[in-house]
């Protein structure tokens, strides 16, 4: 099992526009697909970013599931919808320790 751990950093002031707008178009499309962990604001330090946890069994499940979810048509309108509103993104693929009580 892998976990794909994305931060965005959002434009100053698009946090609450870029949630919604996640919540109601970009989330069903991504749920079609792939399998959320986690999603989360921050409550102290850069109130722009969002962090977010998608998990997937190998390098190759996540090449196969993106690929479906991004075919999706309706995916690629969300993706229309939110052009210009991220500043940076990082992502990280992390696997877990062997004690981990997430496997």
């Amino acid at each position: 099992m892998i976990i794909d751990h994305r931060t965005y950093t959002l434009q100053h002031g698009k946090a609450k526009a870029y949630l919604q707008l996640f919540e109601a178009e970009g989330l069903p499309v991504q749920l079609r697909h792939l399998d959320l962990v986690g999603y989360f604001t921050t409550a102290i330090g850069n109130v722009n970013e969002l962090v977010h946890l998608w998990r997937y069994e190998n390098m190759t499940d996540m090449e196969r599931r993106r690929a479906a979810r991004d075919a999706d048509p309706d995916w690629a309108e969300y993706k229309k919808k939110t052009a210009g509103m991220l500043t940076r993104q990082e992502n990280k693929i992390l696997s877990p320790a062997p004690f981990s009580p997430l496997k």
